[in-house]
């Protein structure tokens, strides 16, 4: 066992006792089996998240396999407490076969129902010789009527790395159940989701390519490739662990604000199966895991109950999977000899130069990260502007808009466009009481159900409106030196009372997302001070232009 490798298997197993505690493990418990900790003992939440059981499968793995320092395997007590993980998970379903995550009757398609499915399709195969006869029939019944939920449905928005968690666990619950109507929607939806990944390398999620959920795509369709075999996945394959690795930073650190959905995670396994096809793949691995061991990226222990889940496994499988490496593996794009890169589709700029490593998401209104080649570190971090309205509205330039004008000529990047307001909805007392009452009232037919969910997505991730603010950035960077030079206009009767100019920040709602990396303390931004604020409000505009130079210690910013 190498060192790195070892990184995966250290980070899985110390959660393991976490995600025990987060088990109702008393058999004489009517929640017996529920990893919902918050439903279950706390009495905080009046349902049960079924995305909680999505850890029956790292329960599983540890019980079954052998690994160094896995106390867990072949326990008896762990095969008693996946099986009631599992048999929770059928006492949960919907009529209909799907899950609720977030609210009762929310009867979600591949968030919960498809990742648990996954897992529930996993975890069956690695106990299977020891699951009861009653439980097992019980329980493919539900993997069944979960399986055709997810093929006769879908969900509002393009979420490219949740149609790929539909068709995998849709292949696998047709090798459990053989219903050719699964295999075929299977395949109908397959398609789907190929049409959503870019000749560039990327995937689309909502408007735009997110490295981080790239990574999770990469993962879920090289575990669905060890099963199910297709023309189109070398291509797939290729193009996407490509255009990730731009995303892979000096520092060690992976994607981040500058996706569509601003996410930093990294899912390992794909890449360790690729490594053999995919020497890149192996490179890209191996800095991650580098990563992971010096506290970057999004460990599971950083994360809340609801999501550390995922990590367990992922890590685990990476473990056990873990792939050959080549004697030389290729060079990660910051790596390599100077470049200029522009990917059209995905309005991104990487430009690699003797000193610096960058990266520029132009559709996202220009977000910008540098990085000095001399100590990795990231020296900055531009998301943009955010400011706010004398009438409290939150604007900002940080907003994935068709209308953005941009422009790619030279050492320049030139993006212009209008300001967005920033949703930030929160629940009252009432407003949660009013819609609990809706959701139990209209939530239980699945189309309503269907709609109300695409409504609340738009609501809270995508509704965005033009705020009276304009903005144009140029992006300039040259071998020793990169400057971001940022206008600000003000229409109609506008008035600003805060305006920020760089650092981190991010705008959309996304779950997956907002983690802190030590990173963010290695850079800071502008706020305008009281007297610029003035100048700004009398005459319409202003500029600030922030500039680093190889040798400075930070970042200036000048107005």
């Amino acid at each position: 066992m190498t060192d790195l490798r070892s990184i995966y298997l250290e980070k899985a197993l110390s959660q393991i006792p976490r995600l025990l505690s987060s088990q109702d493990r008393n058999r004489f418990s009517p929640t017996y089996g529920c990893m919902n900790r918050e439903f279950w003992l706390c009495r905080a939440t009046d349902f049960p998240s079924s995305i909680a059981q999505f850890g029956v499968h790292a329960l599983a793995l540890v019980y079954a396999h052998e690994m160094p320092g896995n106390r867990y395997y072949h326990h008896p007590k762990m095969l008693e407490w996946t099986l009631a993980g599992m048999e929770y998970w059928t006492r949960i379903q919907h009529q209909d076969g799907s899950f609720d995550e977030f609210y009762p009757n929310e009867r979600g398609w591949a968030g919960p129902t498809g990742f648990l499915l996954y897992a529930m399709c996993e975890s069956y195969r690695l106990v299977e010789k020891e699951i009861p006869g009653d439980l097992k029939e019980c329980f493919l019944k539900a993997v069944h009527q979960a399986a055709m939920f997810l093929s006769r449905t879908d969900e509002s928005g393009v979420l490219a790395n949740h149609h790929a968690m539909a068709i995998l666990p849709m292949y696998k619950a047709f090798l459990l159940v053989g219903d050719r109507k699964i295999e075929s929607a299977f395949k109908e939806k397959l398609d789907i989701f190929l049409g959503f990944c870019h000749e560039e390398g990327w995937c689309l999620e909502y408007d735009g390519a997110d490295p981080g959920y790239l990574s999770a795509s990469i993962s879920f369709m090289a575990k669905l490739s060890r099963h199910y075999r297709d023309d189109r996945f070398s291509g797939f394959f290729e193009k996407a662990v490509e255009f990730s690795s731009y995303f892979v930073y000096p520092n060690g650190y992976y994607g981040g604000t500058i996706g569509s959905r601003q996410t930093l995670h990294f899912y390992p396994h794909g890449y360790e199966l690729l490594t053999k096809e995919i020497p890149l793949a192996a490179s890209v691995a191996n800095r991650m895991l580098l990563g992971l061991q010096a506290g970057a990226l999004v460990p599971p222990e950083i994360q809340g109950e609801r999501y550390f889940v995922y990590r367990i496994p992922e890590f685990l499988l990476a473990y056990l999977d873990y792939g050959d490496r080549p004697e030389t593996p290729p060079l990660l794009p910051y790596e390599r000899e100077t470049f200029r890169r522009f990917f059209p589709g995905a309005k991104m700029l990487m430009v690699k130069t003797n000193a610096a490593y960058t990266v520029v998401n132009a559709a996202k209104g220009g977000v910008v990260k540098h990085f000095s080649l001399s100590d990795g570190k990231l020296v900055v971090n531009n998301c943009g502007i955010v400011g706010q309205l004398k009438d409290g509205r939150v604007f900002t330039s940080q907003w994935i808009d068709d209308n953005h004008g941009i422009e790619q000529e030279g050492d320049e990047l030139r993006v212009k466009g209008r300001c967005h307001k920033v949703p930030s909805k929160v629940f009252s007392p009432l407003t949660f009481i009013i819609f609990r009452i809706a959701m139990l009232l209209f939530g239980w037919h699945e189309r309503i159900a269907y709609y109300l969910k695409g409504w609340i997505r738009k609501l809270l991730m995508l509704g965005g409106k033009p705020m009276p603010v304009r903005f144009e950035r140029v992006v300039r960077v040259v071998d020793q030196e990169i400057e971001v030079n940022t206008m600000v206009e003000l229409l109609e009767s506008a008035e600003v009372v805060s305006l920020q100019f760089g650092d981190e920040f991010p705008a959309r709602y996304v779950p997956q997302s907002r983690y802190f990396q030590f990173q963010e303390l290695d850079v800071r931004g502008y706020v305008l001070r009281d007297e610029e604020l003035k100048q700004l409000n009398a005459t319409r505009r202003i500029s600030v232009r922030e500039r680093y130079r190889i040798g400075d210690t930070e970042s200036f910013f000048d107005s």
